[in-house]
């Protein structure tokens, strides 16, 4: 996993619209990069609605939300309509992103082992630089936890 304090991978995907997004396009922002499993598992989907329960705070501080799985375009429009999501989902299907942020490996899950994308998230100032890391998290607290972060 990067490290605090160090530049965050540039990155092009696209988004569940079929649009383009280049990390290096948003500078001058605050970014959360929210690595998650898959669409629509429960996890997940609570991870994402905290998000979108605390998406005016995130707007009205100009931070800008992109959650990022390997699940495709068409997944993540799905998901985005039925949860009403507000911010950006990005597809990854070949792990590019996920592997460039070092997410991308073994997990266990029910006594199975199997390679998949790991819930992290970055932080990432306006300068590009990773402000801070979260490898632990509780999907229904993470918005607010993140909220706090970007107050330090």
């Amino acid at each position: 996993m990067l490290k605090e304090r160090s530049t965050a991978p540039n990155f092009v995907a696209s988004d569940a619209n079929g649009e383009t997004v280049r990390l290096k396009d948003l500078r001058g922002q605050k970014i959360v990069l929210y690595f998650y499993p898959r669409d629509d598992t429960p996890g997940c989907t609570r991870e994402a609605c905290s998000f979108r329960d605390s998406f005016a705070e995130f707007k009205k501080r100009n931070i800008k939300v992109l959650g990022v799985s390997t699940d495709s375009e068409a997944s993540h429009k799905k998901f985005t309509a039925k949860y009403k999501l507000p911010f950006t989902l990005l597809a990854d299907p070949d792990h590019a992103i996920a592997d460039a942020y070092e997410v991308y490996g073994e997990k266990k899950f029910m006594g199975r082992t199997y390679l998949g994308v790991k819930r992290i998230t970055y932080l990432i100032d306006e300068k590009g630089k990773i402000k801070k890391v979260f490898e632990k998290v509780k999907p229904d607290e993470h918005a607010n936890e993140v909220l706090a972060a970007f107050a330090d």
